[in-house]
């Protein structure tokens, strides 16, 4: 089927209900560790608590790549089904989550929020490749780039935000902060929203032969034998792509997952308090607790408004990309190997940021973000079976949810404790992994994947 080239307003309409999502995302990784921390946790619990993530996402995804190709409706098409699942189900995680009144219960409603927003997320990227000619790829995934900065700007600064409107940012020990509250609550509706805008802005074309879609449909119980058969499968290039990904995220997952008590320890000098360390029958001491706990707290604010910088140098850096690729190609391999290398420096020079600076290298990790979210899939898109995109960018999930998986459960405590045991030195971590994945877009040499060829 020729698809035809879409406007910018008609791939921003599609590509919209990311705003939500990324809501949802930059939520979770700018506060949960805070909402975790709040709640009790020690700095060297929280990623093995991060694990539901992507574990969830290791799960999720591939099945529902695989349901998404194999579901067609008259009405709402093949991927918007599965938009509106999640959107109900991550609005109402995302306003549960910050009320929790143990650990073990926004651990729990973590699992909960990323595997809704993972039933969500997944059918996006598929409906770019769907949709998209292979001209329009990397001008479709650099949309949804800019869309994504936008989402992880503002959310990241919800919480200082509504604390300038006077909601409070202090509560009581064990208690988040109203302001959290308030902004997880804006979160749950603006993702609702956005996903809403897309649902009823964008149509979908249907199956090429809705026969043989029918035939495959009808099929059963061929889900894990068709899984199995499509990573055996793999393309080379997917494969190399993989690795790109594996250190790409292992960076991001150290951030999200430890920049809350490295930052605030190692550049605001506000560490999260330990209540056992306090008498709190003493009226002295638990006055010198809450004033510790409140200075942890205006730091957490800090440190995720600087944290939604990178959002900003993201959309920056897409909106540069949106207007380049709007009329003319660009070779996908140099500007992601750039892009890491940027991102990389960001991470291992916190090392000597103060509380000014600090918004600087999360500027250079923009970069890097803009980049991973658009030119793996740009890549990956042009290399195989548009049938099976929906299972394909659900397997290729894997490279991003198994590193996370591995530093969860104790690698990059592990890694960074070699150089120390300083909070900072996950963000070292971070920036070597960064580097490394910069590097590794060496191994890509296929022309297509590197750059849109026209057909002779």
């Amino acid at each position: 089927m020729e698809k035809r080239k879409l406007s910018f307003w008609q791939i921003w309409n599609m590509s919209f209900g990311f705003l939500g999502i990324q809501f949802g995302f930059a939520l979770q990784g700018g506060f949960m560790s805070r909402i975790f921390q709040t709640l009790g946790a020690g700095k060297e619990d929280i990623p093995l608590l991060w694990i539901a993530a992507p574990l969830t996402g290791l799960l999720v995804q591939p099945i529902i790549g695989y349901m998404s190709d194999r579901t067609w409706s008259v009405k709402w098409g093949r991927r918007r089904p599965y938009f509106l699942i999640g959107a109900i189900l991550s609005s109402i995680a995302l306003f549960l989550v910050p009320n929790s009144p143990a650990l073990w219960v926004a651990a729990g409603f973590l699992w909960i929020l990323d595997a809704s927003i993972n039933i969500s997320m997944e059918p996006f990227r598929a409906l770019v490749a769907d949709k998209l000619p292979q001209s329009q790829r990397s001008y479709g995934f650099v949309v949804q780039t800019l869309i994504i900065g936008i989402g992880t700007w503002v959310a990241s600064n919800l919480p200082w935000m509504v604390s300038q409107f006077g909601v409070s940012n202090s509560a009581e020990s064990g208690v988040v902060p109203m302001s959290v509250k308030v902004a997880f609550a804006i979160g749950a509706f603006v993702f609702l929203a956005s996903i809403l805008f897309t649902v009823f802005t964008t149509d979908e074309y249907p199956p090429e032969d809705m026969e043989e879609f029918e035939r495959e449909k009808a099929k059963k119980n061929n889900f894990i034998p068709d899984i199995l058969n499509n990573i055996g499968n793999m393309p080379s290039t997917m494969k190399k792509l993989g690795i790109i990904q594996f250190f790409s995220w292992f960076a991001f997952f150290t951030m999200w997952s430890l920049a809350n008590p490295a930052l605030t320890e190692h550049v605001y000098r506000s560490p999260a308090p330990i209540e056992t360390d306090y008498n709190m029958s003493d009226l002295s001491e638990k006055g010198a607790y809450d004033i510790a706990n409140t200075k942890f707290q205006e730091s957490s604010n800090s440190v995720g408004s600087a944290m939604g910088v990178y959002g900003l140098s993201s959309m920056a850096f897409a909106l540069l990309l949106t207007l380049y690729t709007s009329k003319r190609n660009i070779n996908r391999k140099y500007v992601h190997m750039v892009s890491l290398l940027l991102g990389g420096s960001g991470f291992l020079l916190m090392n000597y940021a103060s509380p000014e600076s600090l918004k600087y290298c999360f500027v250079l990790i923009g970069f890097a973000w803009g980049s991973i979210l658009s030119m793996p899939y740009a890549m990956l898109s042009s290399a195989v079976d548009p049938k099976k995109m929906g299972v394909i960018m659900g397997i290729f999930n894997m490279f991003i949810v198994i590193p996370q998986i591995i530093a969860a459960l104790g690698g990059v405590n592990f890694v960074s404790g070699l150089l120390g045991e300083e909070a900072i030195n996950a963000m070292t971590i971070a920036g070597i992994s960064l580097v490394i994945a910069g590097l590794c877009n060496f191994l890509i040499t296929d022309k297509n994947a590197i750059r849109y060829q026209e057909e002779i």
